[in-house]
């Protein structure tokens, strides 16, 4: 299993990006994609996840209403559209796919590389 997420860089605050996060190797459809993020010094945080299956989909607080997960089942590829950003979203961003409906990263299986997301104030 592969995650390949890419995407990510340096954007003024206000801005947006587009992450993108291409797994291979397996058939995804029973899992959950999440992403990630981990700031310097900080915890891996929970950012959002989308079940392949049906699509649904779940925030945490703190990104709900600027950030939006999707996927491409063509593709094989899930997406988070980031807009309004700001500079505490700047951290390493990390997608995953486990077969567990959960926020805490620990119970997901395949972890992708990361991309850095700098927001500028």
């Amino acid at each position: 299993v592969q995650l390949q997420a890419s995407g990510g860089g340096l954007v003024q605050a206000g801005g947006s990006l587009r992450l993108s996060c291409a797994a291979s190797g397996r058939t995804f459809s029973s899992y959950v994609m999440g992403w990630f993020r981990q700031a310097p010094g900080k915890e891996r945080e929970f950012v959002a996840f989308i079940r392949w299956n049906d699509g649904s989909t779940y925030y945490a607080d703190s990104v709900k209403g600027r950030f939006t997960i999707s996927r491409d089942n063509a593709k094989n590829t899930v997406y988070l559209q980031m807009n309004s950003l700001k500079p505490e979203d700047t951290a390493v961003y990390y997608c995953a796919a486990g077969r567990v409906i959960t926020t805490s990263p620990s119970p997901y299986d395949h972890w992708g590389q990361g991309t850095l997301v700098t927001v500028s104030s």
